[in-house]
Formats: structure tokens, C-alpha cells, sequence
């Protein structure tokens, strides 16, 4: 395993630090069809260029000042949770000709969208979008309830040029997550008790094996303990950051 540490900007959830642009880090990935950014604005947040497109995966107002980024072309939403789903940080990015994917919880607050459930397939804007169950296996609310039941949420494989990136949403280590193949970089949550445990984002890892990993919307879990758990393991770079 590879470990490089990536220093991202201040993103504390207590004391809100909202951030613009020009404040967030940006990695960049090769493709056979040109460059693909990802922009890494806090807890699930996240913002994709590729092709003079702009994809927003779950944005929300507290991590970001969405007036100063561009307007989306595509946006993903994963759940109906108020950090991935905000209205006020939706209608800032979105226009009158943004594509809007989202799972059926979400399709009660946003109108003009498509639905896309659990294990199915569409292409938008020339990228290819799988939509992988997002759920809870162990972690409950204290009257029982999972705190992400299945069929719920979504997280999302994005193919872009043959790059194939998955942001698994809110989630555990599902057996649909672990059936996953060639994927070149994974957002794994790790935010206790909602998401993942340490040992729970190094099993899935192990299982479908993603050249790049980064733990996101970690809170306050260790991420050092990620990195501990897959020191051994070879062909997985994980990339420590501050999306809490």
C-alpha cells in the first residue's frame, strides 16, 4: 500500500468554514479523452470537470460557497440526509438545462430530476453512471432503525474515458460495494456511528481493491487507522484529506 498525505484546507464542521474555489485542493487524473479534475470541497461534498463539464456529487452549503463555483452540467445526489441533500446549495448550482440524478427518497424534495435505483445503469453527458446501493448493515438509531436503510440511498460508479470513479454515499461495507471491479478511485465514508468503521472501509478495500482510496466524510475517526489497517496490502494507494 501507498500512503501519500494530501493537505486540504481547514474544513471544521463546528466553527462553519465556507469555503470558495480558489481555497480547495484539486486532484487531476489522466484519461484516454483528456483530464479529469476532482475538487475536494468538505464532508461529502465533491466537484468534477471533465470534458467542459461540471459534475456537483451532494453539494452543501456548509462546506462551500457554491456561488463561486461553476454551475453544474450534472449533479449526483446520494440521500435525503440535510448534508447531502440542501436545497439552498442545489439552486445555486443548478440551471434550467442541469441534469439532476438522485435515488427515489430524493425525489420528494427535488422535482425535475432522474431517479435512478439501486443497480441500474444510465449514461449522461457521455459519462456512464452505475448506481450502487448505499446502505447500513450493523450501525442503528437507538430505536432500532438502520440509519441508512437499503434501497434508500445511492452511492455512484462514474466512467469517464475508461477512468472509473466510485463515491459510495452514505454506507457500510455492503456486498455490492465489495462485488465492485476495476475501480481506479473510491471515496469511502468513515463517519462514526453513521458510516464505516476503520476496519469496515480497510475489508471492503480489500475486497474490490481501488488503485486510489480516500476516506471522506470521516468526522473525527482517525484516518491513521485506515492507513495502519492496509499498510500490507498492495496496489492501494490511500490518500488521507479533511473532508470531514
Amino acid at each position: 500500500m501507498k500512503f501519500r498525505l494530501a493537505v486540504m484546507a481547514a474544513m471544521g464542521l463546528g466553527a462553519t468554514a465556507v469555503m470558495g474555489q480558489d481555497a480547495c485542493v484539486t486532484d487531476a487524473f489522466e484519461t484516454s479523452a483528456g483530464e479529469l479534475k476532482i475538487t475536494f470541497l468538505g464532508h461529502g461534498s465533491l466537484m468534477m470537470a471533465f470534458g467542459g463539464k461540471i459534475i456537483h456529487v451532494d453539494p452543501w452549503s456548509r462546506v462551500a460557497d457554491y456561488t463561486k463555483f461553476p454551475k453544474a452540467d450534472l449533479v449526483l445526489l446520494t440521500h435525503d440526509h440535510y448534508d447531502h441533500l440542501d436545497p439552498v446549495a442545489l439552486r445555486s448550482v443548478r440551471t434550467a438545462g442541469t441534469r439532476v440524478i438522485l435515488p427515489p427518497a430524493c425525489a420528494r424534495q427535488v422535482t425535475g430530476g432522474t431517479v435512478m435505483t439501486n443497480g441500474e445503469t444510465r449514461t449522461e453527458l457521455g459519462i456512464q453512471v452505475e448506481a450502487v446501493a448505499a446502505y447500513n448493515l450493523v450501525h442503528r438509531r437507538e430505536d432500532g432503525q438502520l440509519y441508512h436503510p437499503k434501497g434508500e440511498g445511492n452511492g455512484y460508479v462514474l466512467t469517464f474515458a475508461g477512468k472509473r470513479i466510485y463515491v459510495a454515499g452514505d454506507t457500510e461495507n455492503t456486498p455490492e460495494m465489495k462485488a465492485l471491479s476495476k475501480i481506479d478511485c473510491a471515496f469511502l465514508p468513515m463517519n462514526l456511528p453513521y458510516t464505516m468503521t476503520p476496519e469496515m472501509v480497510a475489508d471492503a478495500a480489500r475486497a474490490f481493491r481501488p488503485k486510489i482510496l480516500y476516506p471522506y466524510h470521516h468526522m473525527g475517526t482517525n484516518q491513521t487507522e485506515l492507513v495502519a489497517l492496509l499498510k500490507d496490502t498492495p496496489g492501494i494507494e490511500v490518500r488521507i484529506n479533511k473532508m470531514k
